[in-house]
């Protein structure tokens, strides 16, 4: 049965957690979004040396779990530059929140580099010919009229990938992250109300989730008024 007034007297604990979920859901995000650009650019690169090493890269990262990538960084590749290079040995007792962040940002990245891969494939090429045409080094053109438009045409997708993250940054509580999942798990074992924290839980996830989307979908609308095609 479900404990409602358990769920009242928890729940300003419980939303104590919501901002380390949001917190960790951003720097993922932003982590993600900027190792996914080089991520897609070196998947596209005509020299193998670089293609292939971020093709290994994506498989790898999409091919292992998530939550095994997470005790990999805080339990293994943490403690092991804190042993192997000076100055970092404060990385063995590094903040679980920093290894669990890197970890999503680094997963992230993987799925991201291919959404943004497939946005600049999707800029027709008579962009890249009226940059050169202009002057324009490929560096230039990339910059200046291929990643805005790929960006564009990749929101709908990293906007996805985003509310997906709010989920999955739930996977940091198995490193004691103090995230809304911890807490729910901490308030059950004082209560032993267990299905109702974890009910409470469920709807705030699901009212992030939701409010995410929403706004997602309103900045999305409002962008592609600038979208010249």
């Amino acid at each position: 049965m479900i404990n409602w007034e358990i769920i009242r007297e928890e729940l300003p604990f419980l939303l104590g957690g919501v901002k380390i979920t949001l917190l960790v859901t951003l720097v993922s995000v932003i982590l993600g979004v900027t190792l996914g650009v080089g991520v897609a650019l070196t998947r596209l690169s005509s020299h193998a040396w670089l293609r292939l090493p971020a093709t290994a890269y994506v498989e790898v990262l999409r091919g292992t779990p998530m939550l095994v990538q997470i005790f990999i960084m805080y339990f293994a590749f943490f403690p092991m530059l804190a042993e192997h290079v000076p100055g970092l040995e404060g990385l063995a007792r590094a903040n679980a929140i920093y290894a669990g962040m890197l970890a999503l940002g680094v997963n992230s990245s993987a799925y991201l580099g291919e959404i943004f891969r497939g946005g600049i494939q999707s800029v027709d090429i008579g962009q890249y010919e009226a940059g050169r045409s202009l002057g324009m080094t490929p560096y230039r053109i990339m910059r200046h009229i291929v990643l805005p438009q790929a960006l564009v045409n990749a929101l709908p997708a990293v906007g996805n990938e985003f509310v997906t993250l709010i989920k999955d940054s739930s996977l940091v509580s198995a490193i004691a992250v103090a995230d809304l999942t911890y807490r729910a798990q901490q308030a059950g074992g004082r209560s032993y109300e267990f299905f109702s924290m974890y009910l409470a839980i469920a709807i705030i996830y699901f009212c992030l989730t939701f409010a995410a989307s929403r706004g997602l979908a309103v900045f999305e609308k409002k962008l592609r008024v600038y979208d010249p095609r």
